[in-house]
């Protein structure tokens, strides 16, 4: 972890497990960025919703999960940060047996080694578009300039 982030483990951690979050992180300094829900949908869009702008929208979970992950990334980007300035995510499935696995794979290799804090929660639909089965909000820390 950067200097103005520090990963906080408890009693019972094994470093050997796979993890795809951690229990705490601690911000030393820095400017906290809150990232709206980002999808596999264009983040500007319509409101209200134009079913004719997610018609691209892949309906498999690795292909939205790829195009959330590339949204996420706009935002961090915009906003001075990197994925490892990420301390929260949260992740909201439509179907979560069926695509925390892929979704995992993906969000491992993204961080590349980096873990923030995260909850998972199954939802019974997504705002923007029906086809939608993945959205992400997070939280990171801009570091101190």
């Amino acid at each position: 972890m950067s200097r103005h982030i520090e990963t906080i483990h408890h009693e019972g951690w094994n470093p050997e497990d796979k993890q795809v979050y951690v229990p705490a992180i601690r911000v030393a300094e820095g400017n906290l960025v809150f990232i709206s829900g980002v999808t596999g949908a264009p983040p500007y869009h319509d409101h209200p919703h134009r079913p004719e702008q997610f018609e691209a929208v892949p309906r498999d979970i690795e292909g939205q999960v790829k195009l959330a992950f590339e949204h996420l990334d706009l935002a961090l980007k915009a906003a001075g940060c990197t994925r490892k300035d990420v301390v929260v995510l949260n992740r909201y499935f439509t179907n979560v047996r069926e695509d925390q696995d892929a979704v995992n794979a993906h969000q491992g290799q993204w961080f590349g080694g980096h873990i923030p804090t995260s909850t998972s929660v199954e939802v019974v639909s997504l705002a923007t578009d029906p086809n939608l089965r993945l959205e992400i909000t997070a939280i990171a820390v801009r570091p101190p300039q």
